[in-house]
């Protein structure tokens, strides 16, 4: 077998990007999204294209957040791995899969065919997650009218609410910052993200009681991909309650009279209590997302 070639992209060669099959129909999961060419790599051998990644970040964004289109050919394996292994960014890989993946011997076969480079590049499975998509066909969810919402300029507030929050997740995300840094580490990463999206800071709301306690917030937000439901929390002593799905009834409605045509939002697949809550809301599940993170550092890190 003749030697991998890694090679980075620009305007020049953007092109053999699209040289490659799309088994996983990776393309209309980024339908909306932006990739620059020279964030693009591929690893050819023999001229063909065998495996290649498009990482991603914002408008503004200097460097990556993620790598979030990545394909492998079968029998690739190693040329995959050195794809990701060569590049100078170490940051989270989202892999996007059609919702029926598991259902279908090829489309499982084809994903983990990308797993498998991954974790040979020194990278660990962080979470399974549904991505879900409310259309208007799909009716406005029902308000229950049982909280009171309202804005709220003071950041220090939301920092304290979902501080709170997350002392009791089930959030892979939020479980891996608080590992590392702790509750503080874990609330300022939550709003550093909405600080970044493009949506006004205005939209963040709280949810309270009619009596006035704080049960919740939640954050609707637009990502660079369009609106999404970014944030739903209950303090833990508002759990049991269902409120969440109060909470995910009105980020909705707000999205929508604020223009939004298509809505989507995400939870990780272990949190049955808020993929029931999507369901409930008319949020189906349109494909999932695998979030791998890099635990090995490349030679040149060490």
């Amino acid at each position: 077998m003749t030697d991998t070639v890694i090679r980075a992209l620009d305007e020049s060669d953007a092109h053999l990007f699209d040289a490659h099959p799309d088994p996983l129909n990776a393309r209309a999961a980024h339908q909306r999204t932006t990739h620059r060419p020279h964030w693009k790599r591929v690893a050819l051998r023999d001229g063909v294209v065998v495996a290649r990644g498009a990482w991603w970040g914002g408008p503004d964004d200097q460097e990556p957040i993620n790598l979030n289109w990545f394909d492998v050919a079968e029998g690739e394996v190693e040329a995959g791995a050195e794809l990701l292994r060569s590049a100078p960014w170490r940051v989270e890989l989202e892999i996007n899969l059609p919702g029926d993946w598991r259902e279908h011997p090829t489309l499982a076969a084809a994903a983990e065919t990308r797993f498998a480079a991954a974790r040979a590049a020194g990278y660990e499975l962080l979470v399974e997650r549904f991505l879900y998509r409310w259309t208007p066909e799909r009716g406005l969810p029902e308000r229950p009218g049982r909280l009171v919402f309202d804005s709220e300029p003071d950041d220090a507030i939301f920092f304290d609410a979902v501080r709170r929050i997350h002392s009791a997740t089930l959030d892979a995300h939020a479980l891996k910052a608080i590992e590392e840094g702790g509750l503080d580490q874990a609330a300022r990463e939550e709003l550093e993200f909405f600080h970044w999206c493009p949506s006004p800071r205005e939209w963040w709301q709280l949810a309270r009681t009619p009596e006035g306690e704080l049960a919740g917030i939640h954050i609707p937000a637009h990502n660079p991909s369009g609106p999404t439901v970014g944030f739903i929390g209950v303090l833990p002593e508002h759990r049991g309650r269902g409120y969440a799905y109060d909470l995910l009834a009105e980020c909705t409605h707000f999205l929508v009279e604020q223009g939004a045509e298509v809505v989507t939002g995400a939870t990780d697949r272990g949190n049955f209590p808020m993929a029931a809550n999507f369901t409930k809301a008319g949020f189906p599940v349109v494909r999932e997302r695998i979030n791998f993170h890099p635990v090995v550092p490349t030679a040149a890190a060490r």
